[in-house]
């Protein structure tokens, strides 16, 4: 564990990344440097990046390509300086479907610094399964991958 960094102060610093999480809307997006650290690094399926403006344009994308975007902490494990999230990420796209409402199901590894703010972030989903299977077009092809591979 991180000197400084109690099990108490890790656990009241992963409940104030969740609620940021459950709560996020595009005004909330400039409190990010509350809970990442400057040189924070952040990794999902799509993007790998270091710093807070980089992790905020994450962020701003989603909001721009996503209605209603929101997550749903479902789980949460603390372990000295480091948490595991599991969550649930309900979405609309913008383009494609916007009626239709889809949920990824995924986690979240972080790592805390000694105050308590987050070093490293990365996201572990099946972006086949969970994103692209629910495209129009590249969905079909998705799924018939997904069967002539199964076979």
């Amino acid at each position: 564990m991180n000197a400084g960094l109690s099990q108490d102060a890790a656990r009241a610093a992963v409940d104030r990344v969740c609620s940021f999480y459950e709560t996020l809307s595009p005004r909330s997006l400039p409190d990010i440097g509350s809970l990442y650290a400057p040189d924070a690094r952040f990794k999902d399926p799509f993007n790998e990046v270091r710093g807070v403006p980089a992790i905020t344009r994450i962020f701003e994308h989603m909001f721009e390509n996503l209605h209603q975007p929101r997550f749903v902490v479902t789980r949460r494990l603390v372990d000295g300086q480091e948490a595991f999230l599991v969550w649930q990420f309900h979405l609309r796209f913008r383009r494609f479907s916007p009626d239709t409402p889809q949920v990824i199901q995924g986690g979240s590894h972080l790592v805390l610094g000694p105050d308590g703010r987050v070093t490293e972030h990365r996201d572990y989903w099946d972006a086949a399964e969970e994103l692209y299977e629910k495209l129009p077009a590249i969905g079909a092809l998705m799924r018939w991958l997904r069967r002539r591979v199964n076979r």
